[in-house]
């Protein structure tokens, strides 16, 4: 039995890289670092990045100056990414990242974006009906507060720098970050301390 066709999209993929290598433009080396950069792309990255911001105010300072600076101190490539902008959360304030367009999305910092963030509900619902779409998530704002949604684009991505949880006062950078979900980093959820601990 002969092997199954390769789809011809691969075989033309084959061909441009190789054509690319004998270039000089770019190698094996580079596509495999390539690959391991998205492999180790994850949520816990920006989870870790605001737990460090709401320990250290420098850092806090660098993340919102220039969060594409912040995230390479950290040790993550943002080589070939666009700029990272990080907006803050603050009482009265909360933000909100939608891609109007497709699905534009910070993956070196927040991993693959969840299949809700591509879809054309969220997409078009985020920006006419921001609460409404943030009750559904269970997430209810304080009254006043104000919410503003901002569009991830090819040329600009975004996370959000939540507001740190009450009750976690004393708290390490490990346990504060396990607190910060992908959802959260989006603006649809908010970190929350467990009652528990809360109480403590």
């Amino acid at each position: 039995m002969s092997a199954p066709a390769r789809p011809e999209s691969l075989a033309k993929l084959e061909k441009l890289l190789a054509a690319l290598a004998a270039r000089g433009i770019v190698s094996a080396a580079d596509l495999d670092e390539a690959q391991a950069r998205t492999d180790r792309a994850s949520p816990e990255i920006g989870a870790r990045m605001v737990a460090r911001a709401w320990l250290d105010p420098d850092w806090r300072a660098l993340l919102l100056r220039d969060g594409a600076q912040a995230a390479e101190q950290m040790g993550v490539s943002m080589a070939g990414a666009p700029p990272l902008g990080v907006l803050e959360d603050k009482s009265g304030l909360h933000h909100l990242v939608v891609c109007t367009l497709c699905s534009c999305y910070p993956r070196a910092v927040l991993g693959y974006p969840p299949s809700w963030y591509k879809s054309f509900e969220y997409r078009s619902r985020a920006v006419r009906e921001p609460r409404a779409v943030l009750a559904e998530w269970g997430t209810v704002l304080p009254p006043g507060t104000k919410i503003r949604v901002v569009d991830s684009t090819a040329d600009y991505r975004w996370m959000v720098l939540p507001e740190r949880p009450a009750g976690t006062e004393g708290w390490s950078e490990d346990r504060l970050a396990a607190l910060v979900t992908r959802d959260a980093l989006v603006g649809v959820a908010l970190p929350q301390a467990p009652v528990a601990a809360a109480a403590e």
